[in-house]
């Protein structure tokens, strides 16, 4: 790949914290003079063009642009002098090599890899880049065992990754000191989230929005490189009949159960698509709705609309939010069933909440939600047995929050309840591996048939699902993420019916084939370079 470098570009920005900027440990990349030269160093006006064929947003913020972004925010735009001054001012060791990890499996990603690389050894910084493989979140997100000096529980240096979050303000809450492995405890930051996630003023939120923004920005806390959109492709086969297109790394009233395709030749009905397992199914209290098994095998409280707003209830009978936003009361439909023929409990909901609290990596929204509910601190630090604010009368749960969290009906719209007796034994801090996930029983639309790690997974509709059996016969998905080099090869060969992708190579590529349609989707997904701030070991 031709990498080209422009000529460096005037700067008028100047930030007064870097006359101040000093490493707050042994690691070099927790000085912020270390992460800005990085960012001067990257040309991403020049990879926009070239390796995203102009799909793509250059980003200057986590968030992207819309009424919540601060206008003005400092860009690091492409200039390797001053990069090399920066680095020059903070001691940079030119023959420390950091290392970036990233989890895609697509040509693009090792393209962009070969590019950073190329254009930060052109200011004297060494980088080497791997793909990880296992259970990625573990090894992204474990948080040290101490917050504030660590010492850093991952082995990376920079982790190349996406952030498309539920709200907004989950763009944020996720760097709260403790939940995440790459920064040390920051009080500015810890305030400002805070505020942030216990409001439901929306001028309130916009003003530490600002705030939140310009602070992260100039002091780098990661690099956003690029907002994108998302592209769902379908074959001509496939007919939704009136089911309503949203974000698909989500749940949203898709009603899938509605959905067919042209029969085959035994007059069977079967969907093609991908996101299979390839060593356990993914469970859905991190990415909800990332991979077709989060969507199909497991129900929800709560539905929501392609914008995912909050719109009717599911396996609620009915919902209700006090005026206050301090109490929401669900009572269950009669019958409810998991996929074994078990009857689905409310006393099964409040267990799956407390657990919840104790399950390390989940989505941070979640995380906000079930942490904000009466006596849910005793219950986490061990003097109360249960969460006081969770009662269960009947069919009835009625959740009392200590404190509103604007996002509450949100939550309840993707986080999915698990059969307790299959995980009553789990560990909170290995829930991905418990053997429930290699086979797991869910209450959604479909249940799984049959599953071969890492070739194909086939499920079939679920009889006493409470919405209705759903019309296609079997849904066979192999595993193959979005970012997948036979997507393309698959798609062209007729072997794919239904999925979703970012990858711009994908999407061209897509377009070109007869029977197949690709439908784009405006999705608040932002790529960036995570940087580890701890010290080591």
């Amino acid at each position: 790949m031709k990498i080209r470098f422009l000529l460096p570009l005037v700067v008028t920005l100047c930030f007064a914290t870097q006359l101040l900027a000093m490493p707050k440990n042994s690691n070099p990349l927790s000085d912020s003079r270390v992460r800005q030269a990085i960012a001067y160093a990257i040309d991403m006006d020049t990879i926009q063009e070239t390796l995203l064929e102009g799909k793509a947003i250059v980003a200057d913020s986590h968030i992207p642009n819309g009424p919540f972004k601060k206008p003005g925010l400092p860009k690091y735009s492409y200039d390797p002098d001053k990069a090399r001054q920066l680095l020059k001012e903070a001691n940079w060791n030119s023959s420390q090599e950091l290392d970036m990890v990233y989890y895609y499996s697509d040509q693009l990603t090792v393209d962009l890899m070969t590019a950073i690389q190329a254009y930060l050894s052109d200011v004297g910084v060494k980088m080497n880049f791997r793909k990880l493989e296992g259970d990625v979140g573990a090894q992204l997100w474990t948080a040290p065992k101490d917050p504030q000096n660590g010492p850093s529980a991952v082995k990376w240096d920079l982790a190349y990754g996406a952030h498309g979050p539920l709200a907004l303000q989950e763009y944020f809450s996720r760097y709260k000191t403790g939940d995440m492995s790459i920064s040390p405890a920051d009080a500015k930051v810890d305030s400002m989230i805070d505020v942030l996630t216990s409001t439901a003023d929306i001028a309130a939120q916009k003003k530490i929005f600002f705030e939140m923004e310009d602070y992260m920005q100039t002091e780098l806390f990661t690099l956003p490189l690029y907002y994108q959109q998302a592209f769902i492709y379908e074959s001509n086969k496939l007919n939704r009949n009136g089911g309503i297109y949203g974000n698909p790394q989500y749940n949203y009233d898709w009603d899938v159960t509605k959905w067919t395709v042209e029969p085959d030749a035994n007059g069977k009905m079967v969907m093609n698509t991908n996101t299979g397992p390839m060593e356990f199914f993914e469970h859905p209290w991190f990415n909800p709705g990332l991979f077709i098994t989060n969507k199909v095998l497991f129900d929800r409280l709560i539905s929501c609309d392609g914008g995912l707003a909050p719109t009717r209830p599911k396996m609620a009978k009915y919902y209700n939010l006090s005026k206050d936003a301090k109490t929401l009361t669900f009572e269950l439909k009669n019958g409810l069933q998991w996929h074994d023929g078990s009857a689905i409990t409310a006393e099964e909901i409040k267990w799956n909440i407390e657990l919840a609290l104790k399950v390390p990596n989940i989505m941070p929204i979640f995380k906000t939600t079930f942490s904000y509910l009466e006596g849910a601190e005793a219950f986490m630090n061990g003097s109360a047995s249960s969460v006081s604010g969770i009662a269960i009368s009947g069919n009835k749960i009625t959740l009392s929050f200590a404190q509103v969290d604007p996002n509450v009906l949100l939550t309840f719209t993707q986080w999915a309840p698990l059969p307790r007796k299959y995980l009553e034994d789990v560990d909170p801090a290995k829930f991905q591996q418990h053997p429930f996930w290699q086979n797991p029983v869910g209450s959604g639309p479909y249940k799984v048939q049959e599953v071969k790690m890492n070739d194909y997974l086939i499920m079939v509709p679920f009889e006493n699902f409470h919405e209705g059996v759903a019309r296609i016969d079997e849904i066979v998905a192999y595993p193959s993420k979005d970012n997948d080099a036979n997507l393309v090869k698959n798609a062209s060969a007729g072997s794919l019916d239904y999925g979703f992708t970012k990858n711009v190579a994908d999407v061209k590529a897509l377009e070109e084939m007869d029977h197949m349609r690709v439908i784009p989707a405006d999705i608040p997904y932002t790529r960036m370079v995570w940087f580890n701030k701890y010290a080591k070991n």
